[in-house]
């Protein structure tokens, strides 16, 4: 892995996500978020180990550019060692299978952050389960066109390649 690219795509995307930028494509006050999208791809696609520092650094992000520091660093660095051990059985070339994981990563971080935030002592104001569900539709959405542009970046980043195959163990 090339930490540095890595890094300068990490702070590209944090600022996206902190900024107003997002707001431009922004439907009925929902902007995608662009580090869950990130998330789940570079765990899918790295090794173990690497994945499980991508996981955290893109929490710590998320708590950078989000109301309150903390609970994302904890849930992404969890599901991004969650998602590093299950890609051998999960095939992500599939555009539905990108859309579901982001989907399905975007309600669960979601949740158990609203749920760590709840006993943060003068916290900030917490997104309903509607906000966090319209959130991660979106993002789903369109995490297979940031996916598309990632993937044939993969060398550049210093990722091996991945030949999307399930692993048989008898």
């Amino acid at each position: 892995m090339n930490w540095l690219r890595f890094s300068g795509i990490l702070l590209v995307a944090t600022l996206l996500n902190a900024g107003n930028l997002l707001n431009s494509i922004a439907i009925m006050d929902t902007r995608p978020d662009i580090l869950l999208i990130l998330l789940v791809y570079f765990t899918i696609n790295c090794d173990a180990k690497d994945a499980v520092i991508v996981s955290f650094a893109i929490g710590f992000a998320t708590d950078i550019s989000g109301p309150v520091m903390g609970p994302y660093t904890i849930i992404y660095g969890v599901l991004g060692l969650l998602f590093s051990s299950i890609r051998r059985v999960v095939i992500m070339q599939k555009m539905s299978h990108q859309i579901l994981s982001i989907f399905v990563t975007g309600v669960i971080a979601g949740i158990l952050a609203h749920i760590l935030i709840v006993f943060k002592p003068n916290g900030p104001e917490l997104d309903t389960f509607a906000a966090i569900l319209h959130t991660s539709i979106f993002s789903g959405l369109i995490g297979p066109l940031i996916w598309g542009i990632l993937s044939p970046m993969t060398s550049w980043f210093g990722i091996g390649q991945q030949h999307y195959q399930r692993s048989s163990r008898r």
